[in-house]
């Protein structure tokens, strides 16, 4: 699947404004420290406004062209057989990458294998629903060649979560020049026709199953005080 209708979309004025938007939330989004495994699969070319990629070491984009900002660390794979350990990567970041993803359930499957259990997941997908997105590619079909990705609702992608035992913490919106954010019971799975894009942050959980065993039959702790009793009068009548 070709992402050319991604960055080609960048270079128009409501894509620009798209572009701002995102860096600003994704720098808002990383919290983890500058010495943990962040791993962003998908290069965009314009990461140095997300992070300083002098400052996070760790910081690795994987992308099946070696795209992304030239000083970062690059590995080139595919996103659906990531050659990475289990457990081990603290932060994953999807920025467009899905909707244009053949075997994106395969990616989504590998994503949770290399997280950590705790570690954060952000997703950016284009609003399916917008109006201008839509309109845009209809407007313009020299873009038809590059239009092969399958947009994802965000009810899929919150329902693709959970399937994989992920934690929705926020939902954001992105609008003309703003980032709505719900968290919590706020979150829904429909979103705003005006939204050009929404992003998804959530949690690996790891749930340990409790076996369940028989319980062994064991003398009661409790004693019946008329019990005591009678046992202490046989005791009585014995030393009489």
């Amino acid at each position: 699947m070709k992402r050319n209708f991604l960055f080609d979309w960048y270079q128009t004025p409501r894509g620009k404004l798209l572009r701002e938007l995102e860096a600003a939330y994704l720098q808002r989004a990383i919290t983890v420290s500058c010495q943990q495994t962040i791993l962003q699969i998908g290069g965009l070319g314009w990461e140095n406004e997300i992070v300083d990629c002098t400052l996070y070491k760790n910081y690795t984009i994987l992308d099946a062209k070696k795209l992304g900002f030239p000083e970062a660390r690059k590995i080139q794979a595919k996103a659906y057989s990531l050659p990475l350990k289990t457990d081990s990567v603290d932060m994953i970041i999807v920025p467009h990458l899905l909707e244009f993803d053949a075997y994106r359930f395969r990616t989504m499957r590998e994503i949770e294998r290399v997280l950590k259990p705790e570690g954060l997941l952000l997703i950016i997908n284009f609003n399916p629903w917008s109006l201008w997105v839509r309109y845009l590619y209809i407007w313009d079909l020299k873009w038809a060649d590059s239009w092969r990705g399958h947009f994802i609702g965000r009810a899929r992608t919150l329902d693709w979560l959970r399937l994989l035992n992920f934690e929705v913490i926020t939902v954001s919106e992105f609008g003309l020049d703003t980032v709505k954010s719900k968290q919590g019971k706020a979150i829904n799975s429909f979103g705003s026709m005006t939204s050009t894009a929404y992003a998804v942050k959530a949690i690996k959980r790891r749930y340990n199953l409790i076996p369940l065993s028989p319980i062994k039959n064991a003398a009661s702790p409790l004693v019946l005080s008329n019990a005591l009793s009678a046992s202490a009068q046989v005791s009585k009548h014995e030393h009489e």
